[in-house]
């Protein structure tokens, strides 16, 4: 993802923020989408995002934005979360009528009713597996990236989703 918004040279404020909205904010919005579990939180979240972003100088981010949106916008999305769980309980079928309509990139690799199988295992395990799962193999990020959003060590990481899909390689046989 090197498009040019990671490089802290001289550039146009405006124009670095603009690549970093258009090459960023759909793949925040789904994963604020997944944290929140609703998608007008979810650009609320992914707005809040990019408001701290203009507050940032380009060199400050020494070339790491794509971690840097991740982490500011995972804890946007659990402080948002606590806020409605504060406020509301929303049930679990609730929370799948209003995801379930998004199209999901894993549907296109395995098929939606394997996914919805996938799916439904992966709600087992903990959180951080979870997460640690979803930011590997649907948002595309790195060991090191994970590492970074989650504040886990990198070899943390990898224990975490060694032992996640060892557990639901087991669940789906």
């Amino acid at each position: 993802m090197e498009n040019g918004m990671n490089r802290p040279e001289r550039i146009d404020r405006r124009q670095w923020m603009a690549e970093a909205l258009a090459a960023n904010e759909s793949r925040l919005l789904r994963y604020a989408a997944r944290v929140t579990g609703d998608g007008e939180t979810a650009r609320d979240v992914v707005q809040e995002t990019f408001a701290r972003l203009w507050g940032q100088k380009p060199a400050e981010l020494n070339g790491r934005l794509l971690p840097w949106l991740y982490t500011v916008c995972r804890r946007c999305a659990l402080d948002a979360r606590r806020k409605e769980r504060r406020m509301t309980s929303v049930s679990e079928s609730a929370l799948l009528d209003r995801v379930g309509n998004e199209t999901r990139p894993l549907d296109t690799v395995v098929g939606t009713e394997e996914t919805g199988g996938m799916l439904k295992q992966l709600t087992t395990l903990s959180e951080n597996q979870q997460e640690v799962v979803r930011l590997k193999f649907q948002d595309g990020l790195s060991y090191r990236e994970i590492s970074e959003v989650t504040g886990h060590s990198v070899s943390h990481v990898g224990v975490l989703l060694h032992t996640a899909l060892k557990t639901l390689r087991e669940k789906m046989t």
